[in-house]
């Protein structure tokens, strides 16, 4: 199934139209405006990996770069990417224990650095 892509001229909205055929007549008309002004744009292609091109991916080095371990926003966006490239996504679930992980992390760090203001200041007092 051809799926053709068409910027609209007048609103700037991109329409998407999916064909059975390649032969089929796309009516080309914008289904935001109605415009009927549009210009067919290069649609996006996806390219399905063996396995084996996926595994030897993963353990690319350079994959590793950004990757902090000590920082948990870090490792969930690392471990996101991991599981996507294996074909799997997390259960929403497993995906708000990460965001809550992140939060707390995050609310931990900005209560220490007060703290340690708050700190300096105090013994500056005496």
């Amino acid at each position: 199934m051809p799926i053709y892509e068409y910027l609209c001229l007048q609103c700037g909205k991109k329409n998407e139209v999916i064909t059975f055929r390649v032969s089929e007549e796309v009516d080309v008309r914008c289904r935001y405006c109605d415009a009927t002004n549009l210009k067919r744009v290069p649609s996006r292609v996806r390219v399905r990996l063996s396995e084996e091109t996926r595994l030897e991916r993963l353990a690319d080095p350079s994959r590793f770069g950004a990757l902090d371990e000590n920082d948990p926003k870090s490792m969930a966006k690392f471990m996101k990417a991991m599981t996507h490239e294996m074909g799997d996504d997390f259960d929403e679930d497993v995906d708000a224990l990460m965001e809550e992980a992140m939060e707390e992390e995050a609310a931990g760090k900005g209560a220490s650095s007060e703290a340690s203001e708050g700190g300096g200041a105090d013994e500056d007092s005496l």
